[in-house]
């Protein structure tokens, strides 16, 4: 599907085929890899990365939380990602960008090498509904967030995936759409791999950090709200507070914001809501260059 684009790797633009590494790599059979991700708007200008430096500060994040070192500085990763983005002639689609130990590890454990990196720039797809909108069923799945004592959940790694995949499985297997994780103390977390924000009386409410990820669409959600005059607040929510919402909405990269209309056996008499709606129009404005207000979220890679 993908073979007619090339890839960024370690310094050079190859064929798509070329993205690779040996089953026994440390980056997979430890599951050691990091990544990023983050999407290409179109813009008066050409081709525009959203927020694409919160992204690649995060993904420093992750290797400075896991004592990793990455082989190149954050401005040539964009330099790398403006390469690609030309040599695919994306107009529209993500940029996906791993940083791991491609070197063969057949029994150490710990490495002190630097990390290898590869980025791919994708073109948007059917399959990714970058405009969809139709809303979404959730549960609670029975699964519990990671503790961020066993691991840093705010790495960005592979292996962190494993949770989010298991809460899929679970939601599927139920007939729900996205598995909403709860703490080892038994709050509101995230989705596998979505943020959720919840209305009460015209208030906007989420999970503070400490439990899930620093998510950079969760943030922008945060600081665009109140252009609009909303009012938002970070706090703990129990499970039954989040049941009594007037409003659920679930956000991603892909998708800002993404409304719920039933979550376990309660169904929302309109889905999405009035306030989940004006921040869908918001973020879809502001990612296609219509709100002026947050122009410098989109960085030019043309």
């Amino acid at each position: 599907m993908f073979e007619h684009l090339h890839v960024w790797k370690n310094g050079e633009i190859v064929p798509w085929g070329s993205a690779n590494v040996h089953i026994m790599s440390h980056g997979f059979s430890r599951g050691s890899a990091i990544f990023d991700f983050f999407g290409i708007y179109p813009g008066p200008n050409g081709p525009a990365a959203f927020r694409m430096d919160k992204h690649i500060e995060r993904l420093f994040r992750s290797a400075g939380f896991l004592g990793m070192r990455l082989s190149y500085s954050k401005g040539q990763i964009i330099d790398a990602v403006t390469q690609l983005v030309k040599a695919n002639s994306i107009k529209r689609g993500v940029i996906k960008v791993f940083a791991y130990y491609g070197e063969e590890s057949v029994t150490s454990l710990v490495l002190d090498s630097d990390l290898d990196l590869t980025i791919f720039a994708i073109p948007e797809t059917a399959e990714m509904g970058v405009d969809e909108n139709k809303p979404i069923n959730i549960c609670f799945t029975k699964w519990r967030k990671i503790h961020p004592t066993t691991v840093p959940i705010e790495a960005k790694a592979c292996s962190n995936y494993l949770n989010g995949m298991l809460a899929r499985q679970d939601a599927f297997s139920r007939g729900f759409d996205v598995g909403i994780f709860l703490t080892t103390d038994g709050y509101v977390a995230e989705g596998s791999i979505e943020s959720i924000f919840m209305v009460k009386d015209n208030v906007l409410k989420t999970p503070f950090l400490g439990n899930i990820l620093q998510s950079i669409t969760r943030m922008s959600i945060l600081e665009a709200a109140p252009s609009l005059g909303i009012e938002t607040l970070e706090k703990q929510i129990s499970p039954d507070e989040l049941l009594e919402a007037d409003e659920i909405f679930v956000s991603r990269t892909g998708k800002k914001v993404l409304p719920v209309k039933k979550i376990e056996e309660r169904v929302f008499d309109e889905a999405p809501g009035p306030m989940t709606s004006k921040l869908y129009q918001l973020m879809d404005d502001i990612c296609n260059s219509r709100n002026h207000d947050f122009t410098r979220w989109l960085q030019a890679v043309s």
